[in-house]
């Protein structure tokens, strides 16, 4: 969102930007597939496509396009071996990535503000680039698989779904949420936050949620949308209402699934949803006590310790090494 956030601002400054997306890569890259970055009239950038050396060249490509006035879309393969006859990009880590360069200018900008609101909305969108292109359509019907077809450079295409990204649902806005959101945002997850007191300071502070709402905790289970993209954090105010949350979203698929508390608290919450049928084995999904044990104390050291389970099970990993 914030790479986003900046083509637009730069674009109402009526600036050039240069979009640079990898869009294929092989072997140890360090850039992959949907990597950004932006450069501006104005030399600065946002975003990475990997670092290094690679990246440096890279950005002074664009400003070189910026320069010279180039308005049309090109590719630019970068090889990472130093026996490459051609193409390449400074780094030895071996594999390749291969970059398209996307000319944006004040007339983008509607395009741009789409795809901003369509993160917002958490909903779903095609970006599109050609050696002739550069568009978006929101569509509901969206599968998520990014493609790129790469026959020479004056005939190549790309698509990558936009929008329906991995969301974490925060219920509860204390005074974890607001680092807590802060962190998830520059981890380029759609953080929501819910709670359920009124004129709360904390929740009138988090700047850094995409979405913030006040609502009844006894209706939540339309809030979370199943599957491998949502990740729910209940650490609400209070034993009670941690429980009246958590039997509503128990039964649900979700990719991750938290709650804060000691583990007196959370075997307490355990007894008694027994009573109305779930098992081990419906607990055994939950992360509670929450996040890497990291002997945190204060907000921001809870907040980190959540964040990392979180990029652990994002990430597919088996165990804390």
């Amino acid at each position: 969102m914030e790479l986003w956030s900046y083509i637009h601002n730069h674009l109402s400054n009526q600036e050039v930007v240069i979009l640079i997306t990898v869009i294929d890569c092989k072997g140890s890259s360090p850039g992959r597939v949907g990597f950004k970055m932006a450069v501006s009239e104005d030399g600065t950038i946002a975003g990475s496509i990997g670092g290094g050396v690679m990246e440096f060249n890279m950005v002074e490509l664009a400003r070189k396009m910026i320069i010279n006035k180039i308005g049309n879309p090109l590719v630019k393969r970068q090889i990472h071996d130093s026996e490459a006859e051609f193409d390449k990009s400074g780094m030895i880590c071996s594999g390749e990535q291969t970059h398209a360069f996307i000319p944006l200018s004040y007339s983008d900008i509607k395009t741009i503000a789409q795809i901003k609101d369509c993160i917002v909305k958490g909903s779903k969108g095609v970006l599109t680039y050609t050696p002739k292109s550069f568009s978006f359509n929101e569509d509901d019907a969206a599968d998520g698989q990014t493609t790129a077809q790469i026959d020479h450079p004056d005939s190549w295409k790309y698509e990558e779904q936009i929008g329906l990204k991995d969301t974490v649902y925060v219920f509860g806005a204390g005074h974890i949420s607001v680092p807590f959101s802060q962190i998830l945002r520059m981890l380029d997850f759609r953080v929501v936050v819910f709670d359920n007191r009124k004129e709360l300071s904390t929740f009138a502070a988090n700047s850094f949620a995409h979405q913030k709402q006040i609502i009844d905790f006894s209706k939540v289970d339309h809030l979370v949308p199943e599957g491998q993209s949502s990740y729910v954090v209940i650490m609400s105010f209070g034993h009670k209402f941690d429980q009246i949350i958590l039997k509503q979203l128990l039964p649900k698929q979700l990719k991750y699934l938290g709650m804060i508390g000691s583990k007196n608290k959370v075997l307490s919450i355990y007894d008694s949803l027994k009573g109305f049928g779930f098992t081990d084995n419906d607990f055994a999904r939950v992360d509670s006590p929450i996040g890497i044990s990291i002997n945190s104390q204060t907000p921001a050291e809870i907040a980190i310790s959540i964040a990392a389970k979180i990029i652990l099970t994002r990430n597919g990993a088996k165990k804390v090494v």
